[in-house]
């Protein structure tokens, strides 16, 4: 099964290519570094191998970032190497991390590339974010004696039923898995039934509920406050889709009409749809600033585009309420705990598969609310913008049911640890 496999990669790797050059004609960024993507130009500069931690985009980047603190804590000498597949998730590690990591992108798993890989990075442990189940990958690092540590792992019902179709291949695979740090007990359920071995996974939480608040975040959202106008009031819709922003757009309307100064935060998931946003909201009649262009008077503008990186939990802390995208149209949501975590109320729409048992518990707790269209978005912005009581006691219990849930990267760097206590050489 695994050599089928290799043979289907080998068939759509060259489409892969193809897609990543010709995204790269409008965001360099995509074809920036290809090389990588082969094993090439991976070496990290240490003969002593490193710790890995590979974490495809910007959510598992999130998610990685207190186990990777918490390594460079505990193995100060030590090499860590963080890996992604996309250059938003490139982006991010390297605006939180900075030089203190070294960053390459993951090879395509072929046989061939990830072999290079492996042989010039050198991993002692492998520790894989999420649901990246690679099979080459992982059956040449069993091969080579390297633990690989699923953390923070994670499984819809929905990519499990895919996973099942295909479990004569998922099964080996799991067999070099040394363990799984899996979000919740369902979880836990679900990748036991694609094949993970039930002794080697525990339940130890979700790292996103370790949303780590930058020191001055707050007084630098009240500073950009004042630049739309102080009293304003303010919502903002977030890592939104193809598809969403015209939803967003049409409830904006329905709430400038109820609230002629309100302002709408716009911010696409993907930064070469800014300009299409944009080009969206001014078509609409509207007019709308860029936060790239750091305007110091946005007294006028009615839609904020927040076209920068790295910025969002910012731009969280300026609003009053917000939308989280990915939800009015199948692609299955996003993080809603940072608005959370700030005490911003959170919408998403009824397509949050991805985050299905979060979602449920932040409704649960009084912090959400599912929306189900455009009138409904726009009638619940309305309800809370009008009512400041309203706003601040979800924002609060939102605020607390992130709080409740803080310290699983401390259970998942207790499950780490042994494996990496066995492979670090002193």
């Amino acid at each position: 099964m695994r050599l089928l496999y290799t043979v289907v990669l080998c068939l759509v790797v060259p489409l892969i290519v193809a897609r990543l050059m010709s995204r790269g004609f409008r965001e360099r960024a995509y074809r920036d570094r290809i090389s990588e993507r082969f094993g090439l130009g991976t070496h990290i500069g240490s003969r002593r191998g490193c710790l890995w931690v590979h974490a495809a985009s910007v959510g598992e980047v999130q998610a990685a970032t207190p186990i990777v603190r918490a390594l460079e804590s505990r193995y100060p000498g030590e090499t860590i190497l963080v890996t992604t597949t996309t250059p938003t998730g490139a982006q991010r590690a390297v605006e939180t991390f900075g030089d203190s990591v070294v960053h390459r992108y993951l090879p395509f798993d072929l046989p061939w590339t990830m072999a290079r890989y492996l042989d010039r990075v050198k991993p002692r442990v492998a520790i894989i974010m999420e649901t990246e189940i690679w099979p080459n990958l992982m059956a040449l690092c069993r091969a080579r004696e390297v633990p690989v540590v699923l953390a923070n792992a994670r499984l819809s019902e929905r990519s499990a039923s895919r996973y099942r179709m295909f479990r004569r291949l998922y099964t080996p695979v799991f067999r070099g898995v040394a363990a799984v740090a899996a979000q919740s007990d369902k979880d836990a359920i679900r990748l036991a039934s694609i094949g993970a071995p039930q002794e080697c996974i525990d339940v130890t939480g979700n790292t996103k509920f370790d949303v780590p608040i930058p020191t001055g975040l707050r007084e630098n959202a009240a500073a950009l406050r004042r630049t739309w106008g102080a009293t304003r009031r303010v919502w903002i819709a977030a890592s939104t889709h193809q598809g969403e922003e015209s939803q967003i757009l049409a409830a904006f309307e329905q709430v400038h009409n109820r609230l002629p100064e309100s302002l709408l935060i716009l911010v696409p998931r993907h930064p070469e749809r800014f300009p299409e946003a944009e080009a969206l909201a001014r078509r609409c009649g509207l007019i709308s600033v860029l936060r790239s262009q750091r305007t110091t008077d946005c007294t006028k503008a009615q839609v904020y585009i927040g076209d920068t990186m790295g910025e969002l939990l910012l731009l969280y802390a300026a609003a009053d309420v917000a939308f989280v995208g990915g939800s009015l149209v199948e692609i299955g949501g996003h993080n809603v705990l940072e608005p959370a975590a700030l005490g911003v109320p959170v919408f998403f729409g009824p397509h949050h598969f991805n985050f299905a048992e979060i979602s449920r518990q932040l409704v649960e707790a009084g912090g959400a609310e599912i929306i189900i269209d455009t009138a409904h978005l726009a009638r619940s912005v309305i309800r809370h913008l009008e009512d400041e009581d309203l706003r601040s006691n979800a924002g609060e219990k939102g605020r607390a049911f992130v709080k409740s849930g803080r310290g699983a990267w401390e259970r998942v760097i207790a499950m780490i640890t042994p494996h990496v206590e066995g492979h670090v050489t002193d």
